[in-house]
């Protein structure tokens, strides 16, 4: 079922991105009064799921999910329609329009889809607001992976300054120490502030090790719900138990009981609680699948969390600035893909699916759903022929030149491009069927 919630979540997704981002092809073709021949949710070689005609366009649902697209009357695009190209141009024919008006066609989708990451950005931050925990409340410091450990960083260490930046939100620690150039991250340890170094290759270090967990937050474990029909009941657990230890091993932080959790599934264990400032132990046998169905209680409970709430013409500002911070963070990251390390980190669909919530939740949706957007206009100008960005980057040089590319030679950029893009999707997904066989 959390499978199954996932890839709606992601069919979902991408549907609304695709078929908005054609939207804004069609709206500036149309526009400009070039004729749209079809509009399509998915690709459709050899057949469709459905389709109608109104007016001069058909629109349908095609069976392979992998994007969408418009068929723009007179253009070379992935239909590689040659027969169309060799009658004489008409004047609905996007050949026969300005280059300036060609441009903004081809610009239209990548607009949308930036407009609309901001708009759901302001949609969210309208709704729900915005809360996080300052670097500074982090009062039982993080638990850090053996590499970080092996350049000075200790478990329980608060990270107070990165170079000689405060850190104000710890959920921009990572990736300031994955993206940025990062030299030194000052701590306060045992009540003295303490200097790490950071080597140069440390970025590529977590990438080539694959360390999920570069550092955890440590937050107390103290039961706040109890499911029904899961072992936790049965087993005796409390509303404000405090768990402290699995199988005598002590388990102060929530983390580190699930991971001894995870490692004994299927087994006897001895959970002990502070229950009235009393030590109760609970024994049970973990079920395989590793759920005994307790939850923690929220963040809030431990820590003092700032939240900032917006009222409607706040929110636009705001999500403006929160949709260009997500931009220049994905524009970071693709520097880590252009190496050895970085490429075998390329996912697929699963890796996009996983990222959804396993539960439905309006909120992470939404702001998955605006991520997406924002790489989806990023990805989409990029030069490279078959993307909006190959369109764009020939009609600029048309623009700039006064001399337009030959049909042959636009036709085999157009080859070339899917080729390439061909191969992307399969290695990228290919990556996610390793993994999963890894695993």
């Amino acid at each position: 079922m959390e499978i199954l919630t996932q890839i709606l979540g992601l069919v979902l997704s991408l549907s609304i991105l695709v078929i908005l981002h054609e939207t804004g092809h069609f709206i500036f073709a149309r526009l400009f009064n070039t004729r749209v021949e079809k509009f399509y949710l998915f690709f459709n070689p050899w057949f469709s799921l459905f389709k109608f005609k109104k007016g001069e366009t058909e629109y349908g649902l095609g069976w392979l999910p992998l994007g969408g697209y418009v068929k723009i009357a007179g253009m070379i695009d992935e239909s590689l329609d040659r027969e169309q190209l060799k009658k004489p141009p008409q004047p609905w024919e996007f050949r026969s329009k300005p280059a300036w008006q060609r441009l903004l066609i081809m610009l239209g989708g990548v607009l949308v889809n930036f407009l609309l990451a901001l708009a759901i950005y302001s949609m969210i931050l309208y709704n729900w607001g915005e809360q996080y925990l300052p670097a500074d409340e982090v009062k039982f410091g993080y638990d850090f992976h053996p590499v970080a450990e092996e350049i000075g960083f200790q478990d329980g260490d608060i990270i107070i300054r990165i170079n000689q930046e405060p850190v104000d939100d710890y959920t921009r620690i990572l990736p300031s120490l994955i993206m940025d150039e990062v030299h030194a991250v000052t701590v306060m340890r045992n009540g003295r502030e303490v200097r790490v170094y950071v080597p140069d290759d440390f970025p590529k270090r977590i990438i080539s090790e694959e360390v999920k967990n570069l550092l955890t937050l440590n937050v107390p474990f103290v039961v706040d719900s109890i499911i029904p029909g899961h072992v936790a009941g049965e087993a005796g657990f409390m509303k404000g138990d405090s768990v402290v230890a699995i199988n005598g091993t002590p388990t102060p932080f929530y983390h580190q009981f699930e991971e001894i959790k995870q490692q004994n599934k299927g087994k006897e264990v001895e959970v002990t609680v502070i229950r009235k400032d009393q030590p109760v132990n609970l024994s049970f046998r973990l079920p395989e699948s590793g759920t005994i169905g307790i939850g923690n209680r929220p963040m809030s409970h431990f820590f003092n969390l700032n939240e900032i709430k917006y009222g409607f013409f706040e929110s636009i500002p705001a999500g403006i600035r929160l949709g260009v911070e997500t931009l220049v963070f994905y524009v970071k990251q693709l520097r880590l893909v252009f190496s050895p390390e970085g490429a075998r980190q390329l996912g697929g669909f699963g890796t996009i699916g996983s990222l959804f919530p396993k539960q439905w939740n309006w909120y992470q949706f939404w702001n998955m759903t605006a991520f997406l957007s924002v790489i989806l206009a990023f990805m989409n100008i990029l030069p490279i022929p078959a993307l909006d960005g190959g369109h764009v980057m020939f009609l600029t040089y048309e623009i700039i030149t006064g001399r337009k590319p030959g049909d042959k030679f636009l036709e085999i950029a157009q080859i070339a491009g899917l080729i390439i893009l061909l191969g992307l999707i399969i290695f990228a997904n290919a990556n996610d069927i390793i993994r999963w066989l890894g695993k």
